[in-house]
């Protein structure tokens, strides 16, 4: 399944849902569509949405580009680069995610978006 991700800074990006965590990846699109105002934290953006699911198969060190929940914030993520948590070149969230999907393209992108700024997801 596949995703699109809207903020007035990116346009549309699309994002393919993996089945790495299929109960997250399930909780996340029955709660679609969602609306929420953007934090950023390094090269993470993330804010708070709509779903309470516990870690799965969740991930200390996570990949450029990848989206997740993260269970103690109930926050989608999109991961473009280091974070201030990152030891090196790895991508380290703030504590352990549930990945279940990929930004299709070039994740970087998302340096572009600010704090506050508002972030749409949908179905493609």
């Amino acid at each position: 399944m596949k995703i699109k991700i809207t903020t007035k800074s990116t346009g549309t990006i699309t994002s393919t849902l993996t089945n790495e965590n299929p109960k997250t990846a399930k909780a996340f699109t029955e709660a679609l569509p969602i609306t929420g105002h953007a934090n950023t934290w390094g090269d993470e953006i993330y804010f708070t949405i709509p779903v309470e699911t516990p870690e799965e198969n969740s991930k200390p060190v996570v990949e450029l580009g990848d989206i997740a929940y993260w269970p103690p914030g109930n926050a989608f993520c999109i991961f473009f680069g280091r974070t201030p948590m990152s030891r090196g070149d790895e991508i380290r969230p703030a504590s352990p995610v549930n990945v279940f999907g990929k930004i299709d393209g070039d994740s970087t992108v998302f340096k572009n978006v600010r704090s506050g700024e508002e972030v749409r997801i949908e179905r493609a």
